[in-house]
């Protein structure tokens, strides 16, 4: 068990029992307890939270990671939100509450919200515009990237998952200036074709458009990528021959463009 007299710890700013056993319950800790914490993490132990203790909702914390919490219903409300700069309340059971969960985290820089059940529609989200990292993989995320993906690509945003949902429409132009490394796409019902400004991500590690239903041709413009070390587009309608630019791309370790309509040499 969690011990209680943990909240004695005055000058404690820093507390992670992480990937351990502790089980239920845990202690009452006083909303005041353990007075200099900036950063939890209760991530993976057999706890079954329900929803967020009182004495970290309250705090003005940094880091919050409670991860397989079996944390059930809306996202938490933060009191102070604004200190947030990591959060992770991955593999729960979260179900609503995104629409204005990022109010007011104005330092945020890594957000994980993967592996729940939360239902919304992914082009009304609003994001920090400081944010680096954004990991919302295995919802039920609806709507179109169209409208919203510029928006989430602010200069400061490296790392996109939003594989495994249900987001439809076609996969936007991209605008230039982006610090994206990482976009993950996979597993949606994307439409339409890979667009040629792809090229404009040009500090892109990590492409994957895997099982959607996009269809064309592979543009040539996406061997100008030469950060690119992973492609993954296969399982989708694509057509025609992959571009010879592609040996351009000398970092590439990883391409996988099976289960598709490629033809020629």
């Amino acid at each position: 068990h969690f011990p209680l007299s943990i909240s004695k710890l005055q000058k404690l700013w820093y507390l992670n029992v992480s990937r351990n056993g502790l089980s239920d319950p845990l202690p009452a800790i006083p909303v005041k307890g353990i007075p200099s914490l900036l950063s939890i993490d209760l991530s993976y132990n057999i706890l079954s939270l329900g929803s967020v203790p009182d004495w970290i909702r309250s705090k003005e914390l940094r880091d919050v990671h409670l991860a397989r919490c079996k944390l059930k219903g809306d996202l938490p409300h933060f009191v102070r939100p604004d200190t947030l700069s990591s959060i992770d309340l991955s593999d729960n059971f979260l179900v609503d509450g995104i629409s204005n969960f990022f109010t007011n985290m104005s330092s945020l820089q890594d957000v994980k919200l993967s592996n729940n059940q939360l239902r919304f529609d992914i082009s009304k989200i609003k994001l920090p515009f400081g944010l680096a990292s954004i990991d919302l993989h295995a919802n039920h995320l609806m709507g179109s990237l169209s409208s919203s993906i510029n928006n989430m690509t602010s200069s400061s945003l490296e790392v996109i998952d939003v594989s495994n949902n249900f987001i439809s429409g076609h996969i936007p132009e991209f605008v230039e200036g982006s610090s994206l490394k990482v976009l993950n796409l996979g597993s949606n019902n994307l439409s339409g074709s890979i667009p040629v400004s792809i090229s404009n991500l040009v500090e892109l590690e990590r492409l994957d458009i895997s099982r959607n239903n996009i269809l064309g041709n592979i543009p040539s413009s996406l061997g100008q990528l030469q950060n690119l070390q992973w492609l993954d587009v296969s399982i989708n309608g694509i057509t025609g021959q992959i571009p010879g630019s592609f040996s351009q791309i000398t970092s590439l370790k990883h391409a996988n463009f099976r289960t598709n309509r490629l033809c020629g040499e």
